[in-house]
């Protein structure tokens, strides 16, 4: 951000800044993950900490709306639509590369014009549609209506398959790390680490996803942030050793360079090292279905943010109408078309920007609600409290914020674009409806 207003005193003008503050990280995006680790982790208490108050669906939103009131809650619940939906179309878009990738080394191709980004780079790619990205969200988009017994059933599998091919990938990759690949390990120094963790931040969401299932938890006081906690510190784990073998066996620059490298890394690191197909399968079978599983998870996620949503009238009735299979089918309808078909127009790196910036303002004001509800409620019952308020409270929103400036300038835009729309909406709509409007509140309870 000092670059850039240091380029707007020099220049005068906004030219060629848009899109400035890129830097690689290089090997050190091992580093961007373990400090992305330490704001969540700070995050992830405040998060437990409300989970374990407010045991009711829609995570951040209903806190917010708990702790800071209905135009908080809808600025928090109109970010989270954009965090979810925006998140999950960079995992669909990636699927769709993996999945490419997987089909052509068996021989059978899929046609770039449907099966690549329309708009990538800034600009048209002359493809027509990515298909394979648009239908894993379809699919999905069934089951979740179907219901969520099934889809947890399903969720169970896919993560235990995930975590062996990840596993795979470690032991097998780990004996083809070429040392050199590593240096050197930080190119543009700390502010690549910086712009590291502020773009794979979006790779952290799941835990807002379990506070969102507050209300289908048999022991939410406990289950939540137990939940929340422990799959923060898996991951972490998971995503530093993943990186350390994947850029050991390839130079990070090839990442950066090469389309097809980009699309679907582990799978072009292993094809390139000369693994056996066998175990390229595996691995990249296993990597196709952890992205399938985090498709499973932030759909449900975003399907109950909005159901919470429409229950408080801050968006239309039928957000939250049940099917006979006790869903929110309306809902998880639009949720699907909302993903799946940007999935089908745009690339990842358009994606995970904007989910990126929209999670860490989400982080910010739940930590903010914390301290809030400290003061304004010290006596009511919380099942897990954070330690060291306010001091991890404020750590957690300085740090965030902080990967918040490590983001393009145009991504800052586009997100104030997204609020503004926002907040036409609320005093349009939203106000007016929602369950404190005057015309909603009986007499004498104003």
């Amino acid at each position: 951000m000092l670059d850039v207003f240091q380029n707007l005193f020099q220049h005068g003008n906004l030219s060629g800044v848009l899109l400035h503050g890129r830097p690689p990280a290089g090997p050190a995006i091992a580093i961007s993950f373990l400090l992305v680790a330490i704001a969540c982790s700070f995050a992830g208490l405040c998060y437990a900490e409300l989970a374990s108050m407010i045991p009711i669906a829609g995570s951040a939103y209903t806190y917010s709306y708990a702790t800071l009131g209905e135009l908080i809650a809808w600025i928090i619940g109109w970010d989270l639509i954009l965090e979810y939906a925006v998140s999950n179309v960079a995992v669909a878009v990636g699927f769709g590369g993996y999945l490419k990738a997987q089909l052509t080394s068996f021989g059978l191709h899929i046609p770039d014009n449907w099966s690549s980004p329309v708009w990538t780079g800034g600009h048209w790619s002359g493809a027509y549609f990515n298909v394979p990205a648009f239908l894993i969200v379809f699919i999905l988009t069934v089951l979740l209506v179907w219901g969520i017994r099934e889809s947890a059933g399903a969720n169970n599998i896919m993560v235990l398959v995930k975590i062996g091919a990840i596993i795979t990938f470690l032991v097998v990759g780990g004996m083809l790390v070429n040392r050199a690949n590593w240096h050197p390990f930080a190119p543009s120094g700390f502010a690549g680490v910086i712009s590291g963790g502020a773009i794979i931040f979006f790779t952290y969401i799941g835990f807002d996803s379990v506070s969102t299932a507050a209300e289908e938890a048999k022991n939410p006081q406990k289950d939540i942030p137990f939940g929340i906690i422990a799959s923060l510190i898996i991951c972490t784990v998971l995503y530093i050793g993943v990186a350390l073998v994947l850029l050991g066996m390839q130079k990070y620059s090839i990442f950066a360079t090469n389309a097809d490298a980009a699309s679907a890394p582990v799978a072009y690191a292993l094809q390139q090292m000369g693994t056996s197909r066998f175990f390229q399968a595996v691995i990249v079978i296993g990597a196709l279905t952890g992205m399938i599983s985090s498709l499973l998870v932030f759909q449900y996620g975003q399907t109950r943010i909005w159901f919470a949503m429409s229950r408080d009238g801050l968006l239309p009735k039928l957000f939250s109408d049940l099917c006979r299979f006790e869903t929110p089918h309306w809902s998880t309808w639009i949720a699907g078309a909302a993903v799946g078909i940007p999935a089908g127009l745009v690339d990842i790196g358009e994606a995970a920007d904007l989910s990126n910036i929209g999670t860490l303002f989400a982080f910010v004001l739940v930590s903010l609600g914390v301290l809030f509800l400290r003061k304004a409620q010290p006596d009511r019952q919380r099942g897990f409290k954070v330690p060291w308020v306010p001091i991890f409270p404020i750590i957690s929103v300085v740090l965030c914020v902080s990967l918040m400036a490590g983001l393009l300038v145009i991504t800052w835009l586009r997100f104030f674009g997204w609020l503004a729309i926002g907040m036409v909406i609320y005093w349009l709509y939203s106000r007016r409806h929602s369950e404190f409007a005057p015309a909603n509140v009986p007499a004498g309870k104003g």
